[in-house]
């Protein structure tokens, strides 16, 4: 009951010290990849042959595919004629398309994903939403 019959005292006013914000950020232990890129760096033209390199390799892949595919039409071609009459057509006239389609969705699927891997490598962090 002590406590009551004392007269509210004033707000205890605190200070708080510390780093100011802008000099909180410390500047990067290295450049960022973008600017390695730019001013054209061992770094950076390593960064830049490593995506030429995955592309390449993706498209190789692909090279590949598509030429396993066209080149085994012509053992298709080389079966008796009575066994191969429509076989041919068919495989000429709707079979080939389907696969081709699926080489070039699964290199497209590939340079997108090492131009996104090559992107997240050389952005800087303070840019990304």
């Amino acid at each position: 009951m002590a406590e009551e019959s004392q007269p509210p005292s004033a707000p205890r006013r605190e200070v708080v010290t510390g780093v100011p914000r802008g000099a909180r950020r410390r500047p990067p232990a290295h450049a960022p990849a973008r600017s390695e890129i730019s001013e054209q760096t061992t770094l950076g033209t390593t960064y830049v042959r490593a995506l030429m390199r995955s592309q390449l390799r993706a498209g190789l892949g692909a090279l590949i595919a598509l030429a396993l595919l066209v080149g085994a039409l012509p053992l298709l071609f080389a079966l008796p004629e009575d066994a191969s009459g429509a076989l041919v057509w068919a495989v000429l006239g709707v079979a080939v398309y389907p696969l081709m389609w699926l080489i070039a969705r699964w290199y497209v699927h590939c340079a997108e994903r090492n131009e996104a891997d090559f992107t997240g490598l050389v952005a800087d962090p303070k840019d990304t939403p």
